[in-house]
């Protein structure tokens, strides 16, 4: 997917600067606008170029179709196409496209690649400074890296020792717990954000994104301390959206970079993502003794069934069962040649 800036004009004329204004008007994060333009193109391309208001509900179900068994993508991907394509029709054109046919991709059950804690370890031994500080919190606190980065400074409530999440997956908010022995470390980051804002606010910068219109709600918030991302770019940079020059947070591939250098120094044969870290912490959690309740109320999840997930990969091989050949212990005997 292409990570080209867009900033439209406020009366445009192209057909996807339209659908982009509206996905914007209804509030919808940019990725999320990258996403639905992205399956909107891919839908035109596949109907040769045609318009979609000239294509209809079977045009609909036709691309779905390639998408799971020409294209053999995963259901996620097919179900992120067929939110996009509703979307396009129900919200932007107004048209009804209820009661779809098509053929759902096979949802195949993956097991999460989850670090041990001795890997936890070796990987944060070689982390340093503010990539360490956002690995150790992804896994203290079960977040997603997306949820990480969007931290502002507000976010982290000493008081409450809670991690307050904004418009998490699904939109939702939520609270996980605050890690004690982060807070000195997160107390520091926090004072360096201060030094840089000030220092951004005095080379006439300072303004950051707000979220929902709330730029024109609170006018003065962009530039209070407060609001200001936990985990800061290093560089000023123009919005995607509108071209203005401020500090966003740090991009998503510069701490995938850390973390795969990392796991490759620790000598971890497993990938390294991200998105491991936040199924550590549930594993790990779940080992502990903590109910599948609480660990699908830290970690956002809808449905109890996406937490069970964790209860395949505990630290318990083979769901717990004692494989016969350990039961043999010092009783084994000893192997004979085939002549003997």
């Amino acid at each position: 997917m292409d990570d080209v800036r867009h900033s439209i004009p406020s009366n445009p004329t192209r057909f996807l600067d339209q659908l982009r204004l509206r996905i914007r008007s209804e509030g919808l994060a940019y990725r999320t606008e990258q996403t639905y333009v992205h399956w909107v193109k891919q839908f035109i391309r596949y109907h040769d170029r045609r318009h979609p208001k000239d294509l209809g509900a079977s045009e609909v179900e036709a691309f779905l179709n390639h998408v799971s068994v020409n294209r053999n993508c995963s259901a996620n991907t097919q179900r992120i196409a067929l939110n996009a394509l509703i979307f396009l029709y129900k919200r932007f054109l107004g048209l009804d496209m209820d009661n779809l046919s098509f053929t759902p991709a096979r949802a195949n059950k993956r097991l999460p690649v989850v670090y041990s804690r001795q890997e936890i370890a070796a990987i944060l031994s070689q982390l340093n400074g503010m990539s360490r500080l956002m690995v150790e919190l992804m896994y203290g606190t079960g977040l997603r890296s997306a949820e990480l980065l969007s931290l502002r400074i507000k976010d982290i409530d000493f008081g409450s020792n809670n991690v307050i999440v904004r418009s998490g997956k699904g939109n939702k908010d939520r609270a996980t717990m605050l890690p004690q022995s982060l807070i000195p470390g997160l107390q520091r980051q926090i004072e360096n954000v201060e030094r840089l804002h000030a220092q951004d606010i005095e080379d006439g910068y300072g303004d950051v994104y707000l979220p929902d219109a709330l730029g024109r709600k609170y006018p003065r918030a962009a530039r209070e301390t407060a609001w200001q991302f936990l985990f800061p770019s290093s560089r000023i940079g123009p919005d995607p959206r509108s071209g203005v020059l401020r500090r966003h947070h740090l991009h998503p591939t510069a701490l995938s970079k850390q973390i795969r250098r990392a796991v490759r120094a620790a000598g971890i044969r497993k990938p390294a993502r991200a998105h491991s870290f936040r199924h550590s912490f549930a594993t790990h959690l779940l080992e502990t003794g903590y109910d599948l309740r609480t660990i699908q109320e830290l970690l956002g999840h809808s449905d109890i069934k996406t937490t069970e997930i964790y209860t395949h990969v505990i630290n318990r091989g083979g769901k717990g069962v004692l494989s016969p050949v350990d039961s043999l212990g010092s009783r084994q005997l000893p192997l004979r040649s085939e002549n003997g």
